[in-house]
């Protein structure tokens, strides 16, 4: 699929989880989980189509995350999501990646994206509950879902952003 699709289908993703995710969701947890699909995307063309893409996507649906819904700090989930869009994609570069491999660094990115941002939120003293509290109330309710999400996309996500390079690899070995 070409880039522009994969940032359209982002773009539909963003849309999802600022808006029609939350009327899905009980009311108990509407203050608790917090949807990232866009990030998960990120963390995808991080596995499949290299650090640099994923750093771009990352940066970008970050800025628009920041002006949409976190307007004290302009900046912070860009910064976050390119920096975890990137090392992933830095650390995964030269391996193939499996189903158990993708959830694992997406698990890891997205336990490395949230505690960058309340570690960020901490240091400007936009928040002043506990790691503790936050590692329970919302750190790991957000990654849960994240975990879910990526594993029902998984299999779209990987031919999306593989696209015909799995024809080529198939030349190559005969």
């Amino acid at each position: 699929m070409s880039t522009q699709r994969i940032v359209f289908v982002m773009l539909l993703f963003f849309l999802l989880e600022g808006t029609l995710f939350y009327w899905l969701l009980p009311d108990s947890l509407v203050g608790r989980v917090v949807p990232m699909f866009t990030l998960a995307f990120v963390l995808y063309s991080a596995l499949y189509r290299g650090r640099h893409t994923s750093l771009i996507l990352g940066m970008s649906f970050g800025l628009l995350q920041d002006v949409a819904f976190y307007g004290e700090i302009i900046g912070v989930h860009s910064f976050s999501m390119g920096l975890v869009g990137y090392l992933t994609g830095l650390l995964m570069e030269r391996k193939r990646s499996t189903l158990l491999m993708a959830l694992t660094m997406i698990g890891i990115s997205t336990l490395v994206f949230q505690v960058v941002n309340y570690f960020i939120y901490r240091v400007f003293r936009l928040t002043d509950q506990t790691f503790e509290w936050a590692l329970l109330q919302h750190i790991l309710p957000s990654l849960f879902l994240q975990l879910l999400f990526a594993l029902v996309i998984y299999v779209p996500a990987r031919r999306w952003f593989e696209g015909g390079g799995g024809k080529k690899n198939d030349e190559e070995e005969e």
